[in-house]
């Protein structure tokens, strides 16, 4: 049983996109993309430098048109489940046949847009916490004022708040655990990023939406989405409460599965599923010299 996986913000790296601009289509399609959301992928995925593609603005949708573009250039796949992690959402939601390609791309923008507004009216950040007991992590995040943004499972806690929140838990960290300030532009999946949701409402009423062909494994609880309505219902709300990444690897455990992908740019989410879910073949789309390894995936793991 195979699934497929779209990673979230934070997996940007500089010049991440450049190798998949040389296959055929490619560029064109990033460009009509670019030109339909006012926004020059192209420029940002190849020659941007990390501080301007932390931008939320800017890296949501840079995030999906990647996503989208290493599917694609995957081929034919029918995984027997899809998921993302926070944005990458809206990537599975295309997989599963929810909204188009350029639905996906408009939608993403203004969620991008609009968090970005929000993070703006306080300084917020987010910061990794690693080990620890995690009903103790939750708790002294809680005890801080802090928000467990994203339970993402293998001993990974993400916590957001105020700069001032983060710098005490840099200073009173929970029993057994390393702290790691993230490169992300406000604490997203709080009730700091309430503003975005209100526009997100707005913008998902002009959708045109179709209930999903393939599973959709939702990251609000980890639970299988069956109308197309409910899965853009959850995309508007995620973008103020906690990501539970840890359910949905529970729930690729209960379906049997044997294989995952995560499409480009992976990594983050192949790590987590090689501590959490040991056994399972996994493998991060990160160039396209990764394709073929991933075509042989796909054929053993496919049912």
């Amino acid at each position: 049983m195979l699934v497929l996986v779209a990673p979230g913000q934070g997996a940007q790296t500089p010049g991440f996109l450049t190798p998949w601009l040389d296959l055929p289509g490619a560029a064109d399609r990033i460009t009509a993309w670019s030109d339909a959301i006012g926004l020059d992928l192209a420029h940002y995925g190849t020659k941007a430098d990390a501080d301007e593609i932390r931008d939320t603005a800017v890296a949501q949708p840079l995030l999906v048109a990647a996503g989208l573009l290493s599917a694609d250039a995957l081929g034919a796949v029918r995984p027997g489940a899809v998921a993302g992690h926070s944005v990458g959402e809206i990537t599975a939601a295309v997989f599963a046949g929810v909204i188009d390609d350029a639905a996906a791309l408009g939608f993403v923008r203004t969620r991008g847009m609009a968090m970005a507004e929000a993070a703006a009216v306080t300084e917020t950040g987010m910061a990794a916490v690693l080990g620890g007991d995690p009903e103790q992590v939750v708790a002294h995040l809680e005890k801080l004022g802090l928000t467990p943004a994203n339970v993402n499972g293998a001993g990974q806690i993400v916590a957001a708040g105020t700069a001032e929140q983060l710098a005490a838990l840099a200073e009173d960290k929970p029993e057994k655990a390393r702290v790691i300030a993230l490169k992300v532009a406000g604490a997203f999946h709080t009730h700091h990023m309430a503003p975005a949701v209100a526009t997100l409402q707005e913008a998902a009423a002009d959708l045109t939406v179709s209930d999903p062909v393939l599973p959709y494994v939702s990251n609000k609880d980890g639970r299988t989405v069956s109308t197309g309505d409910e899965v853009i219902a959850r995309l508007v709300g995620q973008v103020a409460n906690p990501v539970r990444w840890d359910l949905c690897m529970e729930t690729f455990k209960e379906q049997g599965v044997t294989g995952l992908i995560e499409v480009c740019p992976g990594g983050t989410l192949t790590g987590l599923a090689k501590r959490a879910m040991p056994g399972v073949q996994t493998l991060a789309l990160k160039t396209p010299d990764d394709l073929d390894a991933a075509r042989t995936l796909v054929a053993e793991h496919s049912s």
